[in-house]
């Protein structure tokens, strides 16, 4: 059976390990596709989010600035797991951003 979108997405990010992060635009290259927003509205629609229990890490995916970005629960709770992974945050922005970026 294929894939959705959707399922591309969360398949390549369980990928992303802890204590890491993605963009949505490195989703989208990754999936050969220029859909940087699709990749986002599938985050937004996670239903396997780990705040729900599941092995999607959706708070993993960041904007290509290194601006943390939204989050369905709200950006406090993003920076609050993305702290808790070891990943500094300073104004809403990943600290050292490439070194906490994960390759595909």
């Amino acid at each position: 059976m294929k894939q959705t979108f959707s399922q591309r997405c969360y398949s390549l990010l369980k990928q992303v390990p802890r204590g890491k992060i993605t963009t949505y635009k490195a989703i989208a290259n990754a999936l050969h596709t220029k859909a940087y927003r699709a990749v986002g509205n599938a985050m937004n629609k996670n239903p396997f989010s780990f705040s729900d229990g599941g092995n999607v890490p959706c708070h993993r995916v960041i904007k290509s600035n290194g601006e943390v970005g939204g989050f369905f629960s709200g950006t406090a709770a993003k920076i609050k797991m993305l702290k808790a992974e070891g990943i500094p945050i300073k104004n809403n922005k990943v600290v050292d951003f490439e070194k906490y970026l994960y390759q595909f």
